[in-house]
């Protein structure tokens, strides 16, 4: 990307809806405007898991006024992120459809790890850098990030599924301030972060921050009652609790420096907060300016190159720990890109180099499910990549790589995927067309093979082989055969001549 170049990241939090747009200056990126609505999702929740229409229409209306602001931005400019609410919804993929068709632009619902990741790259990237080791806490809505870190390496990353939202719904229902309450919301926020104890124990780091929401707010009411700006320390927070409960319900608490839209959610916050202190031995933590949405902007610099790409650093992770053939996964990337790069001609350079680097993932670990068992090691290798962490990755993103691993031997009619995604089904078929060519796990004779794709709204493929091809190969020509029959089964078409 050139300087100048505009960026923007959308971060759909339980409680707040965020949009940072940045410009990028030789690496940096600055911010040119920050809107942060409260739409407080997390509370939208019913007993089933599923988000009530309200809450998914004050979503949708909120991402209607995001997506004015982004008219004009590329897709490669623009990433949206959802978190905690969106991990648990039942019904994420009936919201989802439509918030993306509003915003204009896809949202990937992330991983807790991949959120508390993208945390520490925002916190890292807008603090000084030095060799102190870090410790930095995000309180959200409904989930809580804890990650060690040095420089901009994280190092340990977690989860935990508590938040200001979730347990101000919980401990303070009518809003009540009682000491028995916050004793009790306090206990059970440490009952849930107590496995944090060991991995984030004083001795393995130097200096706490604490990120967004939570820990700002608490840092704003105690810099304007006259503590060090900035700074959240256990004195402020016996102070602060002391002044909840003298106010005896969040309606009725009157401090400098609190918003009135964090009122609501105070109560859960500060006890959430008071346990990762006790826990963790913390005396005070320095509020940072960073937060996940300037780590989503940074990774979207990353994704730019290959080499910078965590992505690409995972798949390999994960193919060194399930150990495939790597010679076989490097014939059958090398063929099915060779077909992409024929059937996709249509597409933008830009595009079609973005989905090859996803059908070269998908190649590379097409055969991990074998460390398992052979026998439907495709089932196993989808499951793997749809419970794995793996960096860099939103859920969806994963999703799609395990239906390409899934997909890429054996009936096509077992596939729950959308058979009018035009592009996902040219991967596919490249990708099963490259295991079928490789099957000897040999360099398979490609030389006038010519693989076309009809103009749309067309569904037929034509794979046009020399002629003598199928002569000289048969075992080949046999399952190109029986390839032309499994896509019988589907909208698509696949014809193969010369056989």
């Amino acid at each position: 990307m050139q300087n100048g170049t505009l960026l923007a990241a959308v971060d759909l939090g339980s409680n707040s809806f965020r949009l940072e747009i940045g410009r990028l200056d030789h690496g940096r990126v600055h911010r040119t405007e920050y809107i942060k609505e409260t739409v407080r999702q997390g509370n939208g929740l019913d007993g089933d898991r599923n988000l009530t229409l309200d809450a998914m229409q004050r979503g949708w209306d909120c991402l209607a006024r995001f997506a004015e602001r982004l008219a004009g931005f590329k897709k490669a400019q623009v990433r949206a992120v959802a978190t905690q609410t969106l991990r648990e919804a039942h019904n994420r993929e009936e919201f989802l459809a439509r918030a993306h068709q509003i915003l204009g632009f896809p949202i990937d619902v992330i991983s807790g790890r991949e959120e508390a990741r993208l945390i520490y790259q925002g916190v890292a990237h807008l603090l000084p850098q030095s060799d102190e080791r870090r410790l930095v806490v995000d309180i959200g809505g409904r989930s809580t990030e804890m990650i060690l870190g040095k420089g901009f390496d994280a190092r340990t990353m977690e989860s935990y599924r508590v938040g200001s939202v979730a347990w101000s719904m919980k401990y303070f229902p009518d809003g009540q301030f009682t000491p028995r309450a916050f004793e009790m919301a306090e206990i059970a926020a440490k009952a849930v972060l107590d496995e944090a104890v060991n991995a984030y124990q004083p001795g393995v780091w130097d200096v706490a921050y604490g990120s967004s929401g939570t820990i700002g707010a608490v840092s704003d009411v105690l810099t304007a009652a006259g503590w060090p700006a900035g700074l959240v320390t256990r004195d402020g927070l016996d102070w602060l609790l002391d002044r909840l409960v003298k106010a005896q319900s969040a309606d009725r608490v009157k401090l400098d420096g609190m918003k009135d839209d964090r009122r609501a959610v105070i109560g859960g916050g500060v006890s959430v907060l008071r346990a990762v202190f006790g826990l963790l031995g913390i005396e005070q933590m320095e509020a940072a300016q960073g937060a996940l949405r300037h780590g989503v902007l940074y990774d979207l610099l990353d994704r730019e190159q290959d080499s910078t790409d965590l992505r690409s650093t995972s798949v390999q992770r994960l193919a060194s720990k399930f150990n495939p053939d790597a010679a076989q996964a490097q014939r059958v990337s090398r063929v099915s890109q060779h077909l992409f790069r024929m059937a996709g001609a249509g597409l933008p350079g830009e595009a079609l180099e973005r989905f090859q680097r996803k059908l070269q993932w998908a190649a590379q670990l097409h055969e991990i499910g074998s460390q398992i068992s052979h026998s439907d090691y495709h089932k196993h290798g989808a499951y793997i990549l749809d419970n794995a962490d793996a960096p860099g990755f939103a859920l969806p993103e994963l999703h799609r790589l395990s239906l390409l691993v899934l997909g890429h031997r054996g009936k096509l009619r077992k596939l729950d995927v959308d058979f009018e995604d035009r592009v996902f089904v040219q991967q596919l078929l490249c990708l099963r067309m490259a295991v079928i060519l490789c099957h000897a796990r040999r360099d398979p004779d490609l030389k006038g093979l010519q693989l076309e794709c009809s103009a749309e709204p067309g569904r037929i493929f034509v794979l046009n082989c020399r002629p003598g091809w199928a002569e000289a190969f048969p075992q080949s020509a046999h399952l190109l055969r029986e390839e032309v029959l499994a896509w019988q089964k589907t909208p698509w078409t696949l014809i193969v001549s010369g056989l």
